[in-house]
């Protein structure tokens, strides 16, 4: 597939705004390694190969493990890979993505509320948003995966 066109060119604006979320968590208290861990986890489910092979690098210059990254679609499975934040945040994750089929559940989020505050849980929850809103992009546009 080729490229269909360049967002960040084509529509400067929306671009932009894309810009704006991803400055905001430059800022917020999640680490750099949990944010990649919810970008990838986010990435595989929407079947994103622009955003996995970006995040997946990201995630591996931040120090993350190859074996993390090779078995996180299967995380449930391989708990003991994945600290008890991490697990919540990629629960989160999958039921955000995947918000048509049940959304973010109760027993998640009071899980969550265990381990993180308000402003926290926010800052995931816009993480999460604005992966699966690259992911759109990506997806649409044809975004090129360099080899």
């Amino acid at each position: 597939m080729s490229t269909r066109f360049d967002m960040a060119t084509t529509d400067k604006a929306a671009y932009k705004a894309m810009l704006g979320l991803e400055s905001y968590l430059q800022n917020v208290s999640l680490s750099p390694i949990q944010k990649e861990l919810i970008k990838i986890r986010a990435s595989q489910i929407n079947g994103c190969a622009f955003c996995l092979d970006m995040h997946t690098k990201d995630a591996l210059k931040y120090g993350e493990t190859p074996q993390r990254i090779f078995i996180l679609s299967a995380w449930r499975e391989a708990k003991n890979f994945f600290t008890e934040e991490e697990q919540a945040l990629l629960e989160m994750t999958e039921e955000i993505t995947l918000i048509s089929q049940k959304g973010l559940m109760e027993e998640t989020y009071y899980k969550a509320k265990q381990l993180f505050d308000e402003l926290t849980i926010s800052q995931i929850i816009m993480a999460i948003i604005t992966i699966n809103a690259w992911n759109r992009i990506a997806i649409s546009t044809y975004a090129p995966i360099e080899k």
